[in-house]
């Protein structure tokens, strides 16, 4: 990027994790098997609704996005800052920089988007039982997470596109381990109003409006399941969208700590803590919430060890 009296930028220093040095190596090895577990949890999911066919219904449909979604998710940040951790100065160049920022409002985004569908999926399944089948039928689901796809790969290239058209001083210094986009729009030299006008007027309503929808969804399913005198439908009920609201209140809890609450100049741990958490604990646990809570993912991972056993 050239502009006419300032210094070209072709690479960004990142923040460093605020880590002591002698602690170095242990966290290194901490991030990584953290990143190992979420690439080989996510990918178990994955295999495991493609394999069997017990699994192929609209609700796992929408965890396999999920699960791909958080696969790439945690990729984003997890290999560069691995790599830089083992950097005397970590650093990403001006392209890699915005390439990243692009993949990871795009992950973060499709996430929130997955976690509506799958609330609505469930609100369908509780409240018109009879009518599911007919109502999330395979071009419904489809149009759905296509839909989603696009809006969010459209969205990240209009922020990615309005970044790469500000010009940047001498102040190289990201005040974060990866390309942030609030981090980048400190560092920009020309008028950045245009930038903040998008992240207000769409930022906002893309987090929010599927968390509004998401919670109008569960008012419904409680209100149906209080006209059930039977314990058995309610504590079943519970169990099959016990899952996903744990994985809903684990996303959206990040999300309020990281932009509800004040921060200041000495917040670096919290925001650094706050950031591994919707980066690289969240895509990591998921797998783990909804295989630990549900029957038939591990019914699956039998039927398909068993398979494999029976084929050696």
């Amino acid at each position: 990027m050239i502009v006419k009296n300032q210094t070209v930028i072709s690479h960004f220093i990142l923040r460093s994790l605020p880590i002591p040095p002698e602690y170095q190596h242990l966290f290194y090895a901490l991030f990584l098997a953290m990143y190992l577990t979420t690439i080989m949890g996510n990918l178990i999911i994955i295999s495991l609704i493609l394999l069997d066919s017990h699994l192929h219904t609209p609700m796992y449909f929408f965890l396999s996005n999920l699960s791909f979604s958080d696969f790439c998710f945690a990729s984003v940040t997890m290999p560069n800052l691995l790599k830089n951790m083992q950097r005397q100065i970590p650093s990403i160049s001006y392209v890699a920089c915005l390439t990243q920022m692009y993949f990871f409002i795009c992950f973060a985004t499709m996430e929130s988007f997955l976690l509506m569908i799958m609330a609505y999926d469930r609100y369908v399944a509780i409240c018109f039982p009879l009518h599911y089948t007919s109502i999330m039928s395979p071009r419904l689901c489809v149009c759905l997470v296509v839909l989603s796809w696009v809006i969010n790969m459209l969205y990240s290239m209009l922020h990615t596109l309005l970044m790469a058209r500000l010009s940047f001083c001498q102040d190289n210094m990201i005040q974060h381990f990866f390309c942030e986009t609030s981090a980048l729009l400190k560092l920009a030299c020309s008028d950045a109003f245009i930038n903040e006008l998008l992240i207000f007027i769409l930022g906002g309503p893309i987090v929010v409006i599927p968390f509004l929808l998401i919670f109008v969804s569960y008012v419904q399913i409680v209100c149906s399941i209080l006209k059930v005198s039977s314990a058995r439908v309610i504590h079943k009920v519970f169990s099959t969208c016990g899952s996903h609201l744990s994985v809903v209140s684990l996303f959206y809890g990040t999300i309020i700590g990281v932009y509800l609450c004040p921060s200041t100049n000495e917040s670096t741990v919290k925001e650094t803590v706050v950031a591994m958490m919707y980066t690289v604990v969240t895509p990591m646990l998921n797998p783990f919430i909804y295989s630990l809570r549900n029957r038939d993912i591990k019914d699956a991972l039998i039927r398909v060890l068993c398979k494999k056993k029976i084929c050696l």
